[in-house]
């Protein structure tokens, strides 16, 4: 079956994006596009831009907005864009285009969470499960019909980048999964319904703006400091917190068994499994 696109836009960066860019190069043929990609924000070590040269991807460096935005509005053809991981926002005369069609990728259950840092907040407001969804866009923050969901578990010691990895398999999964129905126009679709008083989450935006108390429960605390861990990726500042009359700032934690408290200087929380949050800090 052919499809109802003449051309492909790639944009984005990451493992994902690399993962979208050779799956859509290889279909071009049984759907009858051509392709490109476009990088808007610039790696020094660009995944992306090793598979465009492998695999003969047409590429662009694009890291000006108004650049891009220039770019997609003079493109003649029907066209399908594909915002794999992604941080330039299409604006409303992109989005409204005739012969322009996105979909972008979320790592959150839409409607919840929509905007930035979308695995953060789900583990901070103490949900139990996550997941993708693959929507059309519009000129709204991730308000579009939704094509496709996945979902996993948020388990009890899970860390922020832990589940932001698996969203990302699991993104490419229900890519795959959907991609016919989207290039052949026959994809069913889920309009989503907003609560009341809807919340975007923006980037400037941190779980519990970054402080705890001591007198919250140690769970409260570790489940903070894990939905705002990203490892080496440091995303959010550390956490804050007052001790003894000073501020201090928690630079290490980790969930540990009773027979492995030290005498060291850190602090020590009861966790109701027996265990201890130990927390590692300096003072501000």
């Amino acid at each position: 079956m052919k499809g109802i696109f003449e051309h492909i836009v790639v944009i984005g960066y990451g493992k994902i994006t690399g993962e979208v860019l050779s799956f859509v190069n290889a279909q071009k043929e049984k759907y009858g596009y051509q392709m490109e990609f476009i990088e808007y924000e610039i790696h020094p070590v660009s995944i992306t831009h090793k598979i465009c040269t492998d695999e003969g991807i047409p590429y662009a460096q694009i890291p000006e907005k108004a650049k891009v935005t220039e770019k997609l509005l003079s493109i003649p053809e029907k066209t399908l864009i594909i915002s794999a991981s992604n941080n330039y926002l299409f604006p409303a005369e992109v989005v409204n285009k005739d012969n322009i069609t996105v979909i972008n990728f979320h790592n959150a259950l839409l409607p919840k969470f929509p905007g930035r840092n979308a695995p953060s907040w789900a583990m901070f407001e103490g949900e139990t499960e996550a997941g993708i969804t693959w929507h059309y866009v519009t000129p709204g923050v991730d308000d579009g019909a939704i094509i496709v969901q996945k979902k996993t578990q948020i388990t009890p010691d899970m860390k922020a980048y832990e589940l932001a990895g698996i969203l990302m398999n699991i993104a490419f999964e229900g890519f795959c999964e959907s991609f016919e129905g989207v290039v052949t126009g026959t994809a069913p679709v889920v309009h989503q319904v907003f609560p009341p008083n809807r919340k975007i989450y923006l980037s400037k935006m941190v779980p519990n703006e970054g402080v705890f108390s001591l007198d919250d429960s140690p769970e409260d605390i570790y489940r903070l400091l894990r939905s705002t861990d990203y490892g080496l990726n440091a995303i959010f500042p550390h956490m804050k917190t007052n001790y003894q009359g000073k501020e201090i700032e928690i630079t290490r934690y980790r969930k540990i068994s009773a027979d492995k408290k030290e005498d060291d200087g850190s602090l020590y929380l009861p966790l109701k499994d027996g265990s201890f949050l130990k927390l590692k800090y300096k003072e501000l």
